[in-house]
């Protein structure tokens, strides 16, 4: 099969590798129809990955049809039509049954397409490991570029959004406008933000946020957000970046009281934290991953239901041919790139 493969800082490429088999009895293998590049998949593409791996398959957002299964899978039969989730459980703990796979109590938590051991899912097809937690079906009337931005984006945005506590009537303040960004924008509106302040250093992902009805922060954020909230700072701030700047921004944009939840991902082993500044502020400070399949029962309900359209961040469809170039578009935040979706026909 054609698969985008890593081989170093910014070098990826298209490479026909072996066709994956069943992980076991209890796996399936998806056909993919649409896969995904990832702000996290930058974190390898510029060298800085999760494993010393070389060559192996990037990527972990698909949508499919399930193509084989195992002899174990009971919740899925060959023609399904699926979402990949992004994060991968046992489905046989009580944390993972329970769609918190992080607490995998089997330590079989994991994602796809960050070295060798599980390969990603930007290629023609994906093994998948213990499939009946690990696959969802997608609902009559969401599309693929929907389910698609459900694999990750839109699940990592909520969760930190619900791990904020975000209150009707609330200022919001979210910083980084990518698509996890610009899903945050949505859930804060969904869970009642009375304005949602939108931080970003790119233009084109401001005006994005705007048209969302989000308010966009010119200039100096600290400044701006002092400026349009009477100098209080947001109640919430939600940080979509991991960079330690960013994150510092987070805790300086925020007012008295206010919670800060990081989803970013952030690789650094000694951030600086501003302790005196946090104290003073009586801050509540939240960091982490998101276990998908938690956080997609409401998801799926909202989208559903007409409430959230998670296919607003997709920007641009290329052919899997095309992968390297989109993945330095991607990187340089071009021609106002948001969602990149990738045909692995093409």
């Amino acid at each position: 099969m054609r698969a985008l493969t890593y081989h170093g800082p910014f070098d990826i490429r298209v490479e026909s590798i072996p066709d994956p088999q069943p992980f076991d009895a209890e796996g399936a293998i998806v056909a993919v129809r649409a896969c995904g590049i990832c702000g996290s998949d930058l974190h390898i593409y510029e060298g800085h990955g999760f494993s010393a791996d070389l060559g192996f398959c990037v990527g972990h957002e698909a949508v499919g049809e399930v193509v084989a299964v195992g002899a174990a899978v009971s919740r899925f039969g060959v023609g399904d039509s699926v979402l990949v989730s992004a994060s991968v459980g046992c489905n046989a703990c009580g944390p993972c049954r329970a769609g918190y796979v992080l607490g995998c109590e089997r330590g079989r938590s994991g994602c796809y397409g960050l070295g060798a051991v599980l390969p990603g899912s930007q290629a023609e097809f994906v093994s998948v490991p213990a499939a009946d937690g690990n696959l969802v079906l997608i609902p009559d009337g969401v599309s693929d570029d929907a389910a698609l931005v459900l694999t990750d984006n839109a699940p990592t945005a909520w969760y930190g959004a619900r791990r904020a506590r975000i209150e009707p009537g609330d200022v919001v303040a979210v910083i980084g406008l990518g698509p996890v960004g610009i899903m945050s924008v949505l859930a804060s509106q969904i869970m009642g933000a009375s304005r949602v302040l939108a931080i970003d250093l790119v233009d084109e992902r401001r005006a994005a946020a705007a048209a969302l009805g989000a308010e966009p922060v010119d200039g100096d954020p600290r400044l701006a957000v002092r400026e349009m909230t009477g100098g209080r700072g947001a109640n919430v701030v939600l940080e979509a970046v991991g960079a330690d700047a960013t994150i510092d921004l987070a805790m300086k944009i925020a007012a008295r009281g206010a919670r800060v939840s990081v989803v970013g991902v952030n690789q650094s082993n000694a951030f600086p934290v501003h302790m005196a500044l946090a104290q003073f502020k009586e801050l509540e400070f939240s960091i982490g991953l998101c276990s998908v399949q938690r956080e997609l029962p409401t998801l799926l309900a909202l989208t559903q239901s007409g409430r959230l359209h998670p296919e607003v961040v997709v920007t641009h469809h290329l052919p899997l041919s095309e992968g390297p170039a989109a993945y330095e578009r991607f990187h340089a935040r071009a021609d106002g790139v948001g969602k990149i979706v990738l045909d692995p026909s093409r």
